[in-house]
């Protein structure tokens, strides 16, 4: 852990400042990996995916117009 705060330091960053980009960063990642698994369970419910198709369906005809 020292290793990597001395590494990260080294720029002229505080620990403090490190300390928060990295719990921004981490943060961040999360909601990626929750947003990206929201995204899959959306793309593989056949509900959803029924609906989807409807409303695309829908909008092509609206657009026809």
């Amino acid at each position: 852990m020292e290793r990597a705060l001395d590494a990260l330091t080294r720029d002229g960053l505080s620990r403090s400042e490190v300390a928060r980009l990295a719990i921004l960063q981490a943060e961040r990642t999360q909601r990626r990996v929750l947003l990206r698994a929201e995204a899959e369970d959306l793309r593989n419910d056949p509900d959803d995916v029924a609906a989807s198709r409807a409303l695309a369906d829908e909008m092509d005809a609206i657009r026809a117009w």
